[in-house]
C-alpha cells in the first residue's frame, strides 16, 4: 500500500486551459506564435543593447536583464502548456512540478524588482539630472541587479522548501496549465497555514513594497515635471518615463485585476486568465513597448539592419 501511494505521488495531472477540444489547434497556433515572438523580441533587445555603445546606460542595463527574465518567465510554463495541448498525456513529474513552481516565483519576483530599479533610474534621471552619472554608477546598477536576483531566489527557495514538506491527497489534479502554488496548496492534506503566512509576507516584500517604491518615485517625478516651466521640458520628461510607465501599468494592472477586484463566480478562470497575461502576453508586450516608444532602440535597430545590408551588398 505504501508503494502504491508513493507511485501516485510521483506526478501531477495538469488540466490545462478551459477550452473545447476542437479549439485546441487554434489556441496552440496562437500561443506558439506569441511565445516565439516573445523569445525573438527579447533576444533582439539584448543583442541591440550589447552591440550599440549608445545603449550602454543604466536604463538599458536594467532592460537587458528584464528581457532575459521575460524569456525565462515565459519559457517556464508556455512550452509545457503547448506540449499538453498537443498530446493527451498531461502529467508532470513531482520534481518537475516543484521546479516549475520555484522558477515561476523566482522570475515573477525578479520582474518586480527590476521594474522597481528602472523606476529609481527614471527618478534620478528626471529629478537629479546633473548628478545622474554619479548616482547611477556602474557599481550601483550591478548592486541593484544582484540584489534583485538574491532576494527573488530567496523568496522562491523559501516557498519551494515549505511546499516540498507537504503531503498531498489522492487527488493530484491541478486545475491550471502549470504548477501554480495556490493550486498545489489546495491539494495538500497537510497544514498549510505557515505556507499562507509566507505567501502574505513574501507578497508584501516582492509585490507591495516595490509597488510603493514605484508610486513614490513617480510622485517625485510628477512634482518635478510640474515645476518645469516649458512644454518641451515636460514632453522630454514624459518621453523619458513613458515606456517604463506603460510596463508598470501592464504588470501591476494584471496583479490588481487578480487580487483586488471582486471575485466572479469562477475564480479559477480568473486565475488562469491572469496567469496567461503574466506568462504569455506581458513578456511579449514589454519589448514591443520599448521598441515602439524609444528612439534609441529604433535607431540601434536601423543601425544594425544597415550594417547587415551593407555587408550583404
Amino acid at each position: 500500500m505504501r508503494r502504491e501511494n508513493q507511485s501516485s505521488m510521483s506526478k501531477f495531472l495538469l488540466l490545462g486551459l478551459p477550452i473545447w477540444p476542437e479549439q485546441q489547434g487554434v489556441f496552440f497556433a496562437l500561443f506558439l506564435g506569441v511565445y516565439l515572438t516573445t523569445v525573438l523580441e527579447n533576444l533582439l533587445i539584448i543583442l541591440l543593447i550589447r552591440l550599440d555603445s549608445r545603449l550602454h546606460t543604466p536604463m538599458y542595463f536594467f532592460l537587458s536583464h528584464l528581457a532575459f527574465s521575460d524569456i525565462a518567465f515565459s519559457s517556464i510554463t508556455v512550452p509545457k502548456m503547448l506540449m499538453n495541448m498537443h498530446t493527451k498525456y498531461k502529467s508532470i513529474p513531482y520534481a518537475g512540478c516543484i521546479s516549475q513552481t520555484y522558477f515561476f516565483i523566482l522570475f515573477a519576483d525578479l520582474d518586480s524588482f527590476l521594474i522597481t530599479s528602472m523606476a529609481y533610474d527614471r527618478y534620478v534621471a528626471v529629478c537629479h539630472p546633473l548628478h545622474y552619472t554619479i548616482i547611477m554608477s556602474q557599481s550601483i546598477c550591478v548592486t541593484l541587479v544582484v540584489g534583485s536576483w538574491v532576494i527573488a531566489c530567496a523568496c522562491a527557495l523559501l516557498h519551494t522548501l515549505l511546499l516540498a514538506r507537504l503531503s498531498f491527497c489522492a487527488d493530484h489534479t491541478i486545475p491550471h496549465f502549470f504548477c501554480d502554488l495556490a493550486a498545489l496548496l489546495e491539494l495538500s492534506c497537510s497544514d498549510t497555514s505557515l505556507n499562507q503566512l509566507v505567501i502574505f509576507t513574501a507578497g508584501l516584500i516582492a509585490i507591495m513594497l516595490p509597488f510603493v517604491c514605484i508610486v513614490v518615485s513617480y510622485g517625485y517625478i510628477g512634482a518635478t515635471i510640474l515645476q518645469v516651466p516649458s512644454t518641451k521640458g515636460i514632453c522630454k520628461a514624459l518621453s523619458t518615463c513613458g515606456s517604463h510607465l506603460s510596463v508598470v501599468t501592464l504588470y501591476y494592472g494584471a496583479i490588481i485585476g487578480l487580487y483586488f477586484l471582486p471575485s466572479s463566480n469562477n475564480t479559477n478562470i480568473k486565475n488562469i486568465i491572469a496567469s496567461l497575461l503574466y506568462t504569455v502576453f506581458i513578456p511579449m508586450l514589454n519589448p514591443f513597448i520599448y521598441s515602439l516608444r524609444n528612439k534609441d532602440m529604433k535607431g540601434a535597430l536601423r543601425k544594425l539592419l544597415s550594417k547587415k545590408t551593407y555587408s550583404f551588398n
